[in-house]
C-alpha cells in the first residue's frame, strides 16, 4: 500500500519563503498587528523603560501584540507565550522573530493594568463607530473567577477562633503529657508544644490584622481575593467581575474587577455605563442579586430605566394570602389596606433598620403601619402570630422598589432577554476559552489586567466576526496612517479626527459587507 510521504529533513531548501509569504493575507494575525499599530502610545501611557543604560527594552506594542494573540488563541501563561515565540510561525511573523523571556512578558501585564483597560475601551470605541453598539438596552451581571489562593489560605474571624481553640486544646494535652512524661519523651513533647505555639502566634497575628483592617477576611496568597458564594451554596476564593453588555451584538462595554458581592454594585456600574454611552436614556437589566433599595434609588435618580429581578420573599404569615404583597398601599393617605378591607395607619415616625453583616450591611429606615381591628379580626390566625397584631413595615426606598416592579411587569418580554445578552461573553470566555480563573497572583490590579485582556480579545473576536475582514483591516490601516501623520496634535484629537474621517470613508463598504 502506498502512502503520502514527507520531505527528507536533511534536504536543503533551494528557494526558502519569507515569513510574510507564509502568512496568508486573510490571516487574523494581520488584523491583530494592524489593531495594535493603530494605537497611539502617548494616549495609553504604557509603562516604558526610559533608561538608556543596559539592554534596550521591548517595544510595548510588540508585547501587546503577543498578549492579544495569546488570549485570542486561549494562551495566557507567560511561559507558554515565550515558547510560542520560538515555535509558532504566526507569532514569529507578528513579533518579527523577537523572543522575550517569560519574566519580561509577565511584567508587561503586571505593570500596565490602566493601559490595558484603555485598549479594551478602544475596542468599544471601534464597535460604536461601526454602529455595533445599540446603546438602548444593556444587561449587567457578574461572574466569579477563582483566584490564586486556596480556601485553606483564606481566613475569617470564625475560622481563626476555631483554629485557636483547637490549638489551645492541643497545648493542654501536651502540657499534661509533659508533666507525666519521662526524660526520653520530654524532648518530643516540647518540640510539639513549640510547633503549636508558633502556629498560635501566627493565627493571633491574622486576627490582629483583621481587627486593624476591619476586613471580613484575609487571604495569604492573594491578599485582595475573597471567599465568595458562587452557586448552589458553594464558595470559592475568587474575584467578582462586574460586566455591562450591550444587547445589539452582545458586546461588553465595561467591566470592573471587585472582591465584593453584587448587592452594592448596581449604581456604580450604571454610572460608568452612562458615561460610556453618553446618555442616560437606556434600559438596564439585572438579576435579583442587585435588588437593593438604595441602589435602585441611585439608578433611577440618574434617569436610567431599570429592571432588576425581584427576589422571592419568605412567607411572613401563616397563610400566604395574607403576606405583605397582598396589602395595598395608598400614597395619598399614606395607609395600607389589608385583604380583609381594614386600614393600617402610621404614626409618621421613622425607625432605623439594618440588614446584612460586616461590610455588606445595608442601613435604612422604615415606617410602621398597624390597626386596632386585628384584635377582633376573624382572619387574625391566618394573618399573623404576633400578640399585638399585624405590623407592616414600609422602607424609605419603597417608591423606587415599586417603580422597578412596574417596569418589569410592563416589559416582561424585554426582561427575559437579560440572560441571553449578558451570559454570551461569559459562556465564550469561561467555557469555550477555559478562562475560569485569574492567572495573575496578588492584588486586584493585576487581576484586572488579566480580565482586561480577556474582554479585549473577546471584543476583537466579535469585531472580526461581524465586520468584513478586508473592510476592518483597511479601517485599521487608515487609522494608523492618520495617527502617524498627525503626531503633533493633542491627545485624543487625532483619535476623534481619524474616526470622523474613517467613519464616512467606510460607511458604505461596511453596510455592503454586513
Amino acid at each position: 500500500m502506498q502512502f503520502i510521504e514527507g520531505k527528507n529533513r536533511t534536504q536543503s531548501i533551494l528557494f526558502p519563503q519569507s515569513l510574510d509569504q507564509i502568512i496568508e493575507q486573510d490571516n487574523e494575525v494581520r488584523t491583530i498587528d494592524l489593531f495594535v499599530e493603530s494605537i497611539q502610545l502617548a494616549d495609553f501611557k504604557f509603562n516604558i523603560k526610559e533608561s538608556k543604560e543596559g539592554r534596550p527594552a521591548y517595544h510595548p506594542k510588540d508585547l501587546l501584540k503577543l498578549y492579544v494573540y495569546g488570549y485570542l488563541n486561549h494562551i495566557r501563561s507567560s511561559r507558554q507565550l515565550e515558547k510560542e515565540c520560538k515555535r509558532n510561525i504566526e507569532v514569529m511573523w507578528l513579533m518579527k522573530e523577537l523572543a522575550p523571556d517569560h519574566n519580561t512578558i509577565s511584567n508587561f501585564r503586571r505593570d500596565n493594568e490602566k493601559a490595558i483597560r484603555k485598549v479594551f475601551r478602544l475596542t468599544v470605541s471601534i464597535a460604536k463607530h461601526f454602529d455595533l453598539i445599540g446603546g438602548k438596552l444593556v444587561a449587567g451581571d457578574s461572574t466569579k473567577l477563582r483566584a490564586q489562593n486556596s480556601k485553606k489560605n483564606n481566613f475569617n474571624e470564625h475560622k481563626i477562633e476555631r483554629h485557636l481553640a483547637w490549638i489551645d486544646a492541643k497545648l493542654d494535652e501536651y502540657n499534661k503529657a509533659l508533666s507525666e512524661a519521662d526524660e526520653d519523651n520530654k524532648a518530643v513533647i516540647e518540640e510539639a508544644i513549640k510547633k503549636q505555639t508558633e502556629r498560635k502566634e501566627g493565627y493571633e497575628q491574622k486576627r490582629l490584622q483583621l481587627q486593624q483592617t476591619e476586613e471580613p477576611q484575609i487571604s495569604t496568597s492573594d491578599p485582595e481575593s475573597r471567599q465568595l458564594m458562587t452557586r448552589n451554596n458553594t464558595s470559592e476564593v475568587a474575584y467578582n467581575v462586574q460586566t455591562v453588555v450591550d444587547a445589539k451584538h452582545n458586546i461588553p462595554i465595561d467591566f470592573k474587577v471587585t472582591n465584593k458581592n453584587d448587592n452594592r454594585a448596581l449604581s456604580g456600574m450604571l454610572r460608568r455605563t452612562k458615561t460610556i454611552l453618553g446618555t442616560p436614556h437606556f434600559t438596564a437589566l439585572y438579576d435579583k442579586g442587585y435588588h437593593t433599595g438604595i441602589e435602585l434609588k441611585k439608578a433611577l435618580e440618574m434617569g436610567i430605566e431599570i429592571m432588576v429581578a425581584i427576589p422571592a420573599t419568605s412567607s411572613n404569615a401563616p397563610d400566604e394570602n395574607y403576606n405583605m404583597s397582598h396589602f395595598t398601599y395608598d400614597e395619598a393617605t399614606d395607609t395600607y389596606t389589608c385583604p380583609e378591607g381594614q386600614t393600617l395607619t402610621t404614626n409618621g415616625n421613622w425607625y432605623k433598620k439594618s440588614k446584612g453583616i460586616n461590610h455588606y450591611t445595608n442601613h435604612y429606615t422604615v415606617k410602621h403601619y398597624k390597626t386596632n381591628a386585628c384584635a377582633t379580626c376573624a382572619a387574625r390566625a391566618l394573618c399573623t402570630t404576633a400578640v399585638k397584631g399585624k405590623l407592616v413595615e414600609r422602607s424609605e426606598y419603597a417608591p423606587y422598589i415599586e417603580i422597578n416592579r412596574c417596569n418589569i411587569e410592563a416589559n416582561t418580554a424585554t426582561y427575559k432577554k437579560r440572560q441571553s445578552i449578558v451570559e454570551h461573553p461569559y459562556g465564550t470566555i469561561k467555557r469555550q476559552w477555559g478562562f475560569n480563573h485569574i492567572i495573575t497572583k496578588k492584588w486586584i490590579k493585576r487581576a484586572s489586567a488579566d480580565v482586561g485582556l480577556m474582554f479585549t480579545a473577546y471584543n476583537l473576536r466579535r469585531l472580526m466576526n461581524i465586520i468584513d475582514r478586508n473592510v476592518f483591516n483597511k479601517f485599521l490601516q487608515e487609522l494608523a496612517s492618520l495617527i502617524l501623520k498627525k503626531t503633533a496634535l493633542p491627545k485624543l484629537i487625532i483619535f476623534k479626527l481619524s474616526f470622523l474621517f474613517l467613519r464616512n470613508s467606510f460607511a458604505k463598504q461596511f453596510k455592503h459587507a454586513a
